[in-house]
């Protein structure tokens, strides 16, 4: 499974570099470095030989937190949809809050139903409720952005993850980069479709910046890797099933020529159902976004041809993790944290979490 990572940001510091390197979770470095049992001595004696080759020295404001351990509360505001993607980034946000209990982490977790629907209202209510730091994922940044800012106005650190918000003032974006996103389906859909193809792209919502620019970034790429190539049209699916499958009967009706999709969304189902209704002679190649277990046979009958993977647990995890540092031991926060897009195939399947 895809566990690389990479930031445009300076070097991270801290104990969060500590774990990196060590690959343990930073509630382990914190017992290894204050002497805590619950750790063997073999990880512990690694923690200490990294944290000395690093030059660590725990902030004051650590060391205190460390003697006290308050509440540190982290407000959540993340959508409950869509297939498995969300619930693995919240089984990563979680996991790694209770593997940090020592921190005295408490998650206050105010989902919305879908993207973008109701997130003011929840984040009014985190903010209320005197959280530290926040965790959102804005589906429609214009409305959010006043309430970011407010957030940071008062030294309430804020990370967006998987989409941003990046006219607010927000602290850091945890993510995978969704212009390479786009970029590296464009040059898969160019080896799998002949020079001159035409090919769609259907996304979610495109005021929601990961949808928008993962549409830039495919329609960039694929003209210059496919000659002669055209995108008939880039669609929304607003994140509906229903809508999706009826925009998908109408492009193929509409564009029997057609000989790929890119669905850069999770909500590809539709899409494979409507491939499956509107069988042609000249199959249609199809990428799609992430993975989980719905999806599995459409890659062994061969409807799916790869797909690319951005590790929503990974997302989650990282997110906190950064949160935590910053908050326990006063370590800054990256601009932006980019994750390394994997690539799933039928080949590969086997070694990722989802289809687990």
């Amino acid at each position: 499974m895809q566990r690389g990572s990479g930031s445009r940001a300076p070097k991270r510091a801290g104990i969060l570099r500590i774990s990196e390197l060590a690959d343990v979770s930073i509630g382990t470095v914190d017992r290894a470095l204050h002497g805590r049992a619950g750790i063997s001595e073999t990880t512990r004696r690694k923690v200490l030989r990294i944290a000395k080759q690093l030059d660590y020295t725990p902030h004051p404001a650590a060391r205190a937190l460390a003697r006290r351990r308050p509440n540190l509360r982290i407000g959540v505001c993340i959508p409950e949809e869509i297939h498995f993607f969300y619930d693995q980034m919240r089984l990563g946000i979680f996991d790694e809050a209770r593997r940090s209990q020592s921190f005295g982490i408490e998650v206050i977790y105010r989902p919305v139903s879908e993207l973008g629907k109701g997130e003011g209202r929840q984040l009014r209510r985190l903010l209320d409720e005197d959280v530290n730091a926040l965790i959102v994922t804005p589906g429609n940044p214009k409305s959010v952005t006043p309430l970011i800012d407010e957030a940071e106005g008062h030294n309430t650190p804020v990370v967006c993850i998987t989409t941003d918000a990046p006219q607010s003032r927000r602290s850091s974006i945890v993510c995978v980069d969704p212009t390479l996103s786009g970029r590296m389906a464009a040059e898969l859909m160019a080896r799998f479709v002949r020079p001159g193809s035409k090919v769609a792209v259907i996304t979610g919502m495109l005021e929601t910046e990961e949808h928008r620019l993962k549409a830039d970034g495919f329609c960039e790429s694929f003209h210059s890797n496919c000659a002669g190539g055209s995108v008939a049209a880039v669609l929304e699916g607003h994140e509906s099933e229903r809508e999706t499958y009826r925009k998908t009967l109408r492009l193929l009706a509409e564009h029997p020529d057609l000989r790929g999709i890119y669905v850069s969304t999770v909500n590809c189902l539709p899409v494979c159902r409507g491939l499956h209704r509107r069988s042609t002679t000249v199959p249609i190649q199809l990428i799609t976004t992430d993975l989980f277990p719905e999806m599995l046979p459409y890659f062994e009958d061969g409807t799916i041809g790869a797909s690319i993977y951005q590790d929503p647990y990974l997302q989650g995890q990282t997110a906190i993790r950064l949160l935590i540092d910053a908050l326990s031991n006063s370590a800054p926060l990256p601009s932006a944290f980019y994750l390394n897009p994997g690539i799933a195939l039928r080949s590969n399947l086997h070694l990722f979490r989802e289809s687990r």
